[in-house]
């Protein structure tokens, strides 16, 4: 292959990477190419300029989704040509189903060069749906080790628990290889919602239920919650139960991704996952290494202030040789935090997103 073709960035960003010898997940920045994807470390704000790992792409296997990380539903695996695994995590079902199209259409790239003859995909449009069984599917989601896992879910103020989100489900059906696509996923599901085998759990996918038209009364939407029916030998009964966390917890998603944050004691910085709600308005981030749901911080947009910081030397308060894209909010209670986004574009999104929701 051409040598500044393969020099040639398809796509680059954090994502969160198991490690290989001590199973630990560290955030690292991946830059793909059409043959390899490199991955780096960041340090003091700042991207290392060795790179840590390189992944060839020649012949690699992409599984996503990769459920068999309780915790972490948004991991998918890269199996080199060697037969070694990579298991990497997105910050969004969004951003993982990206990030394993161009990794796959690179692959496909590189088998159409050397053998000349373009791979078979399964066809969107074709369905073996009209020969499955919809008890043995049931069967399988419901199995303890290795069915759905029913989780606490938060809408509007409310924690549902022993429940399961409806893209959780239509991720389920894909990595089991019950569907092999989302749209089939969701028909799948669609169905045994229909047959009573699921029901509804909260407002979302109530009101779905009650006003879609049949193919669109299953929602893959991870803040769309469901159940198996109380027909089945329970493993939880759901219950609500209102906390002031689940109130903070309870908005629609605006906006989620990997920034960098600095601490406000040591100074350092961290790649956290941030997450924007709204209704109510709040910013909650989260340690990417960690296998807790549960955020390590957050704080009410009401009142708060974002401004852009200038890349031209280090802005008072701010520690460590930063590569810029930097942004401070100070919230009501005039706590400051300085924020690094990836790229110049992401720092302005975020900090539109954010000002829309002040």
């Amino acid at each position: 292959m051409d040598t500044d073709r393969t020099n040639v960035i398809l796509r680059e960003g954090f994502l969160v990477k198991r490690g290989h010898l001590v199973h630990n997940w560290k955030a690292r920045w991946f830059v793909l190419m059409p043959d390899k994807l490199l991955y780096y470390k960041y340090e003091g704000g700042q991207k290392d300029s060795c790179q840590r790992g390189k992944i060839l792409l020649k012949d690699c296997v992409i599984t996503s989704p990769f459920l068999e990380y309780e915790n972490r539903p948004l991991v998918f695996k890269l199996q080199t040509e060697n037969g070694v695994d990579h298991f990497l995590e997105a910050c969004s079902r969004e951003e993982r189903d990206d990030w394993a199209g161009n990794i796959m259409a690179a692959v496909n790239k590189l088998r159409v060069a050397e053998s000349g003859k373009v791979t078979n995909q399964p066809d969107p449009a074709g369905s073996h749906l009209h020969n499955i069984n919809l008890s043995k599917v049931l069967d399988s989601m419901y199995d303890v080790h290795s069915g759905i896992k029913m989780n606490n879910h938060v809408e509007q103020g409310s924690t549902y628990s022993n429940c399961f989100s409806g893209s959780a489900v239509v991720d389920w059906l894909v990595f089991m290889q019950l569907a092999l696509t989302r749209v089939e996923a969701r028909t799948l599901a669609s169905a045994l919602l229909e047959e009573g085998f699921l029901r509804t759990v909260g407002l979302k996918s109530v009101e779905a239920y009650r006003t879609a038209g049949l193919s669109e009364q299953f929602m893959d939407d991870s803040t769309a919650l469901y159940s198996f029916s109380d027909s089945l030998k329970k493993r939880g009964s759901v219950k609500a139960e209102k906390s002031l966390s689940a109130v903070e917890l309870s908005g629609k998603v605006i906006k989620r991704g990997y920034l960098l944050k600095q601490g406000h004691r040591r100074k350092n910085w961290k790649v956290r996952l941030f997450v924007l709600r709204s209704q109510p308005s709040y910013l909650h981030y989260y340690d990417p290494t960690k296998d807790d749901i549960s955020p390590v911080g957050g704080f009410s947009l009401r009142g708060c202030l974002v401004s852009s910081l200038q890349d031209n030397g280090v802005p008072s308060g701010v520690k460590g040789n930063i590569q810029g894209n930097l942004f401070k909010i100070i919230t009501q209670s005039d706590t400051h935090y300085f924020i690094q986004a990836p790229t110049e574009q992401q720092k302005m999104d975020w900090i539109e997103a954010i000002r829309e929701h002040t």
